[in-house]
């Protein structure tokens, strides 16, 4: 999620303190057709894109390197992606709706969301985003459009991860051999894998249902999205309860674990990149967030809850080597 901060008005400068009429000013806004047009297009083509990635993860015998040809001569093969595709373009559609209704609520023009596609790539897609064209009026708006992405991607990708691994199959540790890929267990795959099948990680690997693989991509960008990093969710909910000086220094600190951590998983670094970008960012925005137009005001004991909720939601979804190669 992402924004970009017009200029207000006189009407809307003087707004003594009041919200309601900053609110006012966006909520006669509403998306652009030409918006939903580039919305749908960019998600049916996510769809395809993802659909291609799930031919990875299906019991089949279609080449992921030869499944663009094969598809293009026998349309019906990419069936065999959509156990992958159609949940986890739910659980991202999820979350980015969570964005989007939370912002409508309090007024503020948005996009529809975004999705972007990734063809070739083993999930298919470099997620989904809001553009949001409107200063944050105060704190509770900057928690709440924050949260409600999570929160919602989280609550769709729980019964997914359930039946996923439902359907998953164990087998002996080190069967998989040498160069096989290997994905990282957050707490919560492991908890529910323990619960469903019975799963030991010390005695047995699992051969994942494609729709465990949906979800687990799906609580891995949960887990991203709330590190409390500038303009990322966590950075606005981190902002939201602590405030700018506070945000800042743990901001950094997270960025300078992410880049740390990801040699944990040499040759394959997965959250380097990211990381960089992270910094990169950071320094333009001179790791500050952005304030919002009433930056005095306090959330209350309630949204100080949810914010220790979304805490454990990152403990249990964070993996320290989402990628590792056998």
């Amino acid at each position: 999620m992402r924004s970009r901060l017009p200029e207000f008005p006189p009407a809307i400068t003087n707004f003594n303190g009041n919200p309601a009429s900053v609110d006012l000013y966006f909520r006669k806004q509403r998306p652009a057709a030409r918006d939903w047009a580039l919305a749908a297009t960019l998600f049916f083509l996510t769809f395809l894109s993802i659909s291609f990635a799930g031919l990875l993860f299906a019991a089949n015998d279609i080449s992921f390197i030869n499944a663009p040809a094969e598809a293009l001569l026998d349309p019906g093969k990419l069936l065999y992606g959509l156990p992958f595709s159609v949940p986890l373009i739910g659980i991202l559609l999820a979350h980015e709706l969570g964005h989007f209704f939370a912002c409508r609520y309090y007024g503020m023009n948005c996009t529809p969301p975004y999705f972007l596609p990734a063809p070739f790539t083993i999930v298919g897609t470099l997620g989904a985003f809001i553009k949001i064209k409107a200063h944050f009026p105060h704190k509770r708006a900057l928690f709440d459009i924050g949260i409600a992405g999570p929160l919602a991607g989280f609550i769709f990708a729980v019964p997914c991860l359930w039946i996923g691994i439902s359907y998953s199959k164990l087998i002996p540790k080190g069967a998989l051999g040498q160069g096989a890929l290997i994905f990282g267990e957050p707490l919560i795959f492991r908890f529910f894998g323990a619960l469903a099948i019975g799963y030991s990680p010390e005695k047995q690997d699992m051969m994942a249902h494609p729709v465990a693989m949906a979800a687990w991509v799906g609580i891995l960008v949960t887990s991203l999205n709330l590190l409390p990093i500038w303009q990322l969710d966590g950075g606005h909910i981190c902002y939201a309860i602590l405030g700018r000086s506070r945000q800042k220094n743990i901001s950094i600190i997270t960025v300078i674990f992410l880049i740390l951590i990801s040699f944990l998983g040499w040759p394959t670094p997965t959250y380097l990149l990211f990381g960089l970008l992270l910094l990169i960012i950071g320094i333009r925005l001179r790791f500050y967030h952005p304030p919002t137009l009433m930056d005095h005001e306090k959330l209350g004991p309630e949204r100080l809850w949810i914010g220790v909720l979304s805490l454990l939601i990152l403990v249990a979804c964070f993996t320290p080597i989402p990628i590792s190669i056998s």
